[in-house]
């Protein structure tokens, strides 16, 4: 789910969305993957399209701010700020399928941190993150996932992918697992 506000500095969200089913593409179980984009996302779309859909993995990219809110839109294109106490809500009512929640949006730990009382495990920024880094990690990050790695290892390897491409933003990403997981053992695509 991404949303990219006409009011908000300007995301590369569409390239971020065309990395990732690349890398997803490349991988072994890429069968086993279903990478659908839901764009300019509104308050409405969320519950709408987590129904539609029935994911394993939520991903929103774009904005957030230090107030623990995610960015969304309203319906005339400018920013809408959704707070974690919504987000989580959401995730409460919807997490018979979901796994992952993955928050590559700025200042996003407190969302991903309070999110895992109700699914397995979150991704979420400890600060702001630079487009390249989101764009980098997140690609990464689903290329191991697509190869059936856990999700420690995906995690891993996005960071590793961080540093390969010289980008000093390897300590933003943090996850977050429900207590009494291991996230060597979460698996979202199985081999």
């Amino acid at each position: 789910m991404a949303s990219n506000p006409i009011d908000e500095g300007q995301l590369r969200l569409g390239e971020e969305a065309r990395e990732i089913n690349e890398m997803i593409r490349k991988s072994d179980y890429r069968d086993s993957v279903s990478f659908v984009t839901k764009w300019a996302v509104r308050t409405q779309d969320v519950l709408q399209s987590i129904n539609e859909e029935r994911p394993t993995v939520i991903h929103f990219s774009g904005h957030g701010s230090d107030n623990d809110e995610i960015v969304f839109q309203d319906p005339q294109g400018r920013a809408k700020l959704v707070s974690k106490e919504a987000i989580v809500q959401v995730m409460m009512s919807s997490s018979d399928t979901i796994r992952l929640v993955f928050f590559n949006t700025c200042f996003s730990f407190g969302q991903a941190e309070a999110v895992v009382e109700h699914v397995d495990a979150a991704i979420g920024m400890n600060t702001s993150i630079g487009d390249d880094a989101a764009r980098i990690f997140a690609a990464q990050f689903y290329s191991a996932i697509g190869f059936g790695k856990s999700l420690k290892v995906a995690f891993q390897q996005a960071k590793a992918m961080l540093m390969l491409e010289g980008i000093d933003e390897k300590d933003t990403p943090e996850l977050y697992v429900r207590e009494g997981l291991n996230p060597n053992e979460i698996i979202i695509v199985k081999p």
